[in-house]
């Protein structure tokens, strides 16, 4: 199903994305790593990940 957007739904997303430039990378790159966990990494990609969050929780 293709949604056709209108030029002002168009206008008023490029004026959010502009004025929000690291809020939206911010939600690209959680975007990524949730697709990456949940369809491409492997067991041994899980376990890094899982050692790297644990460290990085302990950080803070």
């Amino acid at each position: 199903m293709t949604t056709k957007l209108s030029d002002a739904k168009k206008k008023a997303n490029k004026k959010w994305d502009d004025k929000n430039k690291e809020k939206k990378r911010l939600y690209q790159y959680r975007s990524y790593a949730k697709k990456y966990v949940r369809e491409l990494a492997s067991k041994n990609d899980l376990l890094e990940l899982k050692a790297m969050i644990e460290e990085r929780l302990s950080q803070l």
